[in-house]
């Protein structure tokens, strides 16, 4: 669709075919909001200025994967009747604390800004954002239709903030707290819901640690008749579990708590029962310390679900296969690597609709771990999940051999991410390198749009990427590649790139600087420990004003070199609010 627009804004006769078709503001409006692509949405606001205008009033949903890309009040003067805002904040490798301590991407002057110009917003969606419980109090107050937010790997904030979210809120439908770096002052946030209070549809927060106030919990969920999604953390037990999906049939997805305490036989028939009841789920996740002694109560409401999540469950493989043969519809399925090979045999021979699938490591630190997945067990589930294309695979060896037939048995792959934890682990059957497994994938897998690679690798890898990768737009590199050569072969070779993130890799600045004709097409470059530079950066710098080059520079590092470098494009110009530790060039 992107495509055909700007076809038509290029073509000679555009200016002709839009004085033609100059419908009534009310009627483009209405055209523009079957669109739901906000890329189509940006595409279509380029063929005209009434169109820009039009796009412009009608935007109600803004996603920026970028907050430091553009300035709140851009935003707000560019959309007037903003009602959903979903934000991105800090890099990625963020996750792998390879980020500075208070590096910013604080969301308080963003609620400053709509408070003013937008009061009528009504959905907030966060990842990687800061932000604060007076923040979240200020939210809380200044947007009376307030419906939705969403916190995912966000930090800065307490329960407290959920209190005042809690407690002013009145229309408030979804509160969805995952994976975030929250301070957990106790449970007594959720006893801030008035009594009266009814609308929840959404209610997550599996990853609190504290006690919950049960009974609390209990009155909330029988109140809220709506109530679609619930995820509750390891303080709710067995025993309790049953009270609530009494009061909530209608669920659809459900992350329990606690899978592991003593049941006796009354107390198991009552989970069982109460599991009965529940035939609208679709996604289940929770499952914490899970012992398997208890999952066959699951087993009635497994036939519909479509998305199981264990990541928190360390199943072993038998175990795996008997839950498995209960989930005849399961399309996503995330698991532990305690499943080893003989689980995912059982995920191939079970789950023939599965289209995606994650295998995540117990302990990816510990290089004795007896246990783990293998090239065997990733090419089972290939031979019997030929629509299989989002995998994310820790394992501790892979053969090139491997890799190739998982690709030729599924190769409508978007997103290829195999992680073996070992850095530069070799083909672990010849000792080669692992080039050929990811020529494989580009080349067989012609929709890829996200690739992440490891093993042992050479730059032939890279000109691998770079010739076939046509729509690729995210690569995730550790620990490879052999020259700058590598690097440049994917910045000249990829046209749809958007994101490029690199550690540990042998790239300097002949690569950065590579770039300079790709950077203004893409969201942002992640470079750390490299061989980068300061020289190098400015220069890109000065080059590519329109780019803001920030150097995070750890203590006691040389002068002279870039220690970790984030690259990005922006129409605010440089960020005011970087901390000492990182300089913007």
């Amino acid at each position: 669709m992107e495509s055909e627009l700007k076809r038509f804004r290029n073509s000679p006769n555009s200016e002709e075919l839009t004085r033609r078709s100059s419908f009534p503001d009310e009627v483009i409006e209405r055209v523009l909001s079957l669109f739901k692509s906000h890329k189509d949405r940006s595409a279509v606001s380029l063929v005209c200025k009434d169109w820009y205008n039009a796009e412009r009033w009608s935007r109600t949903h803004v996603f920026i994967g970028n907050c430091y890309s553009v300035s709140p009040e851009i935003v707000a003067r560019r959309f007037p009747n903003i009602r959903s805002v979903t934000l991105k904040g800090k890099p990625r490798f963020s996750d792998f604390n390879l980020v500075p301590l208070n590096w910013g991407a604080d969301i308080h002057a963003w609620l400053v800004v709509f408070a003013d110009e937008c009061p009528f917003l009504e959905e907030l969606r966060l990842k990687r954002m800061t932000i604060s419980d007076e923040s979240l109090e200020f939210l809380s107050v200044s947007f009376p239709n307030f419906k939705s937010l969403s916190l995912l790997s966000c930090d800065g904030f307490s329960t407290n903030g959920l209190s005042a979210i809690a407690t002013h809120c009145k229309n408030l439908i979804e509160l969805d707290i995952q994976e975030n770096g929250i301070d957990d002052r106790g449970g007594s946030w959720l006893s801030c819901f008035p009594e009266s209070f009814t609308l929840l549809e959404v209610l997550n927060f599996a990853n609190l640690t504290s006690d919950i106030n049960f009974d609390v919990l209990e009155r909330l969920v029988s109140r809220c008749k709506s109530l679609r999604v619930l995820k509750v953390n390891q303080s709710i037990s067995l025993e309790q579990l049953p009270r609530l999906l009494v009061h909530a049939p209608q669920l659809t997805e459900l992350g329990t708590g606690s899978f592991s305490q003593q049941l006796t036989f009354p107390q198991y028939e009552e989970l069982e029962s109460a599991f009965s009841s529940c035939n609208n789920i679709h996604t289940l996740s929770g499952l914490w310390d899970v012992k398997a002694i208890y999952l066959p109560a699951l087993y009635s409401a497994c036939t519909n679900l479509t998305f199981l999540n264990l990541s928190y469950a360390a199943l072993q493989g038998g175990e795996l296969a008997k839950l498995l043969r209960h989930c005849p519809r399961l399309q996503r399925l995330w698991v532990m690597d305690t499943v080893e090979d003989k689980g995912l045999e059982a995920v191939g021979l079970n789950c023939p609709l599965l289209e995606e699938l994650r295998v995540f490591p117990l302990d990816p630190y510990d290089e004795e771990i007896a246990h783990g997945v293998t090239e065997a067990g990733f090419i089972a589930v290939s031979c019997f999940c030929p629509r299989l294309h989002y995998v994310l695979y820790f394992c501790r060896q892979m053969t090139n051999a491997a890799v190739a037939t998982v690709v030729q048995n599924c190769p409508n792959f978007t997103h290829f991410r195999l992680c073996i934890m070992n850095p530069r682990q070799p083909d672990c059957t010849t000792g080669e390198p692992m080039d050929e497994a990811f020529g494989a994938v580009v080349k067989t897998c012609t929709k890829l749009q996200r690739l992440s690679v490891s093993g042992l690798l050479t730059d032939l890898t890279f000109e691998y990427i770079g010739k076939y990768a046509k729509n690729l737009e995210t690569l995730s590199v550790a620990f490879a590649g052999s020259s700058d050569w590598g690097m440049q072969c994917v910045l000249e070779g990829c046209p749809k790139l958007r994101k490029l993130e690199i550690r540990d890799c042998p790239f300097g600045n002949k690569a950065l600087l590579s770039g300079l004709e790709k950077y203004e097409s893409m969201r942002s470059l992640w470079m750390s420990a490299c061989n980068v530079t300061m020289n190098g950066c400015r220069l890109l710098a000065r080059v590519m004003p329109r780019l803001n080059v920030e150097v995070m520079k750890e203590d006691g590092s040389d002068d002279s070199q870039a220690d970790k470098v984030y690259v990005y494009r922006s129409v605010a110009g440089p960020r005011r609010d970087a901390p000492p530790s990182v300089q913007t060039l």
